[in-house]
């Protein structure tokens, strides 16, 4: 009876176990379908921030008029930290309205932000950077307009989280080449 029961228990270990465990390394329809939605928000998050850089940069004209874009020697940060600015934070940002490295700093952050989440590389950096940004995109304004705590900017940050832990980048990006290269094997923070 004993050699009996180890017979089935190997035959069994043997069949089963395999097939239960390509069952689990398959991906689900569920799990296939929310790697694209991620890519989707990442791509939509990316370009909102490449958006936000070609507008001030060029005066494309849906928030800045051509007259004021900083290519043409207007700030990018001197009219919303101006005007917009509200809050405790109001003489902070009225203090860096319109100064170059204030400018130069948003400008490369809108830039590489909307660009590494584009191409789907460096998210965690990118998920920091602009998490970075957008919070104190929603301290200029505090308290927010429409609700007395939240707002998108806090809601994109959080959303730049989620896409950096689940490695957004590695469907419909560049992500799984960029974990491949030597000095991101080496820093995987660059992931």
């Amino acid at each position: 009876m004993e050699t009996m029961t180890a017979t089935i228990e190997r035959i069994t270990a043997n069949t089963i176990a395999p097939a239960a465990q390509t069952n689990r390394d398959a991906e689900t329809t569920r799990q296939k379908a929310t790697r694209y939605v991620f890519a989707g928000l990442r791509l939509a998050l990316g370009w909102t921030f490449l958006w936000a850089f070609l507008d001030k940069m060029f005066g494309l004209g849906h928030e800045t008029a051509a007259k004021a874009a900083w290519i043409n020697g207007g700030s990018p940060t001197k009219g919303f930290l101006t005007f917009g600015a509200a809050g405790p934070f109001k003489g902070l940002y009225h203090d860096i309205a319109g100064a170059a490295w204030a400018d130069w700093l948003f400008m490369v952050g809108l830039l590489a932000i909307g660009v590494a989440l584009l191409l789907g590389i460096g998210t965690r950096i990118a998920a920091v950077a602009g998490g970075l940004l957008l919070v104190m995109m929603w301290t200029a304004v505090l308290p927010p307009e429409n609700n007395p705590f939240l707002d998108d900017h806090l809601i994109y940050t959080g959303l730049l989280a989620v896409l950096a832990l689940v490695g957004a980048g590695n469907t419909l990006g560049l992500g799984k080449a960029w974990a491949k290269l030597p000095i991101v094997q080496r820093l995987p923070w660059l992931k």
